[in-house]
């Protein structure tokens, strides 16, 4: 079985995964996480969103997280810009690299951004062009891929319809999300097929969520598949809010033990991983996500 030599892990606990959680970080707390994540060997990290606080009270203050970090050269930091405002915000921080998200399903689309996949992207096309002649680079988001709460079923043509359009406004890759995590590696392996017929594999990149168990299975096949980005998150932190019953990201813990298995590189070093989940979790005051964050720590203890 062929694998990638190495893999980028895109590390989205200090977004996707807070701004999913309960309790509510500080900004200094945040800073911390993210300087923890970069000293346990994480090269990309999504550190904040810059949207309304009315929306994302979680994501308040991200312009004060980036302007207080000691960033380092080897490292992205990325934020999620919706709008021209939220662009113009991280630009103002030194914001380097921004993402935009769209959906494959119509319903979600309209319950998550309150417009149709035609219109976010109509909206995200202005944001994506000054952003590139601003030397900035987008990366974009496709929720709902392999399932929605409200369609269900996802049509393959659906996730390759707008996977294109967000490649050809000008994102250089784009992660495909598993919101529900409803996927399975047959159906992961039925999307991906259909898809890399029509787009290079390092242009794709995978963002699982282990509602059903079944997250590290579909990186498995996408791995099998060339594909080499992987999105994850400390201690699985996160799930959906407008995905009722979704649990959290994988977990990056979890994700950088099976790539140790496989002899895969990514560059992280898992006990000092292990170590950023747990504390992160007492400062959220919830249970660690991660299987071998927890399998570690009994061995250990």
């Amino acid at each position: 079985m062929s694998y990638p030599k190495s893999v980028r892990i895109v590390e989205v606990g200090p977004r996707d995964g807070l701004q999913n959680e309960t309790a509510a970080l500080s900004v200094a707390t945040r800073v911390e996480l993210v300087d923890r994540l970069v000293a346990a060997g994480l090269g990309y990290i999504e550190v904040g969103s810059f949207v309304s606080p009315k929306w994302v009270p979680q994501m308040a203050g991200s312009d004060q997280v980036f302007e207080r970090l000691v960033r380092s050269n080897e490292t992205t930091y990325a934020a999620l810009t919706p709008n021209m405002q939220g662009l113009q915000r991280a630009t103002a921080c030194g914001v380097r690299e921004v993402a935009v998200f769209a959906a494959a399903s119509e319903s979600f689309s309209q319950k998550n951004i309150n417009c149709s996949i035609a219109q976010s992207l109509q909206r995200f096309a202005p944001v994506v062009a000054q952003a590139q002649a601003s030397g900035i680079q987008v990366r974009g988001y496709l929720s709902c891929v392999l399932g929605c709460p409200y369609d269900g079923v996802v049509s393959a043509d659906a996730v390759l319809s707008v996977t294109e359009q967000l490649l050809a406004m000008g994102c250089y890759e784009v992660s495909l999300g598993d919101t529900i995590g409803v996927g399975t590696a047959a159906s992961t392996e039925a999307l991906l097929a259909h898809l890399v017929h029509s787009i290079p594999v390092d242009r794709l990149a995978v963002h699982f969520h282990d509602t059903y168990g079944q997250a590290l299975a579909n990186i498995l096949v996408a791995l099998q598949m060339g594909i080499a980005v992987i999105d994850s998150s400390v201690a699985g932190l996160g799930g959906c809010p407008y995905a009722k019953g979704a649990s959290g990201n994988v977990a990056t813990e979890d994700l950088v033990y099976m790539l140790d298995g496989a002899g895969i590189e990514h560059g992280v070093d898992l006990h000092r991983l292990i170590v950023v989940g747990h504390w992160v979790c007492q400062q959220l005051n919830r249970a660690n996500g991660s299987r071998t964050g927890l399998a570690l720590e009994r061995a250990q203890g």
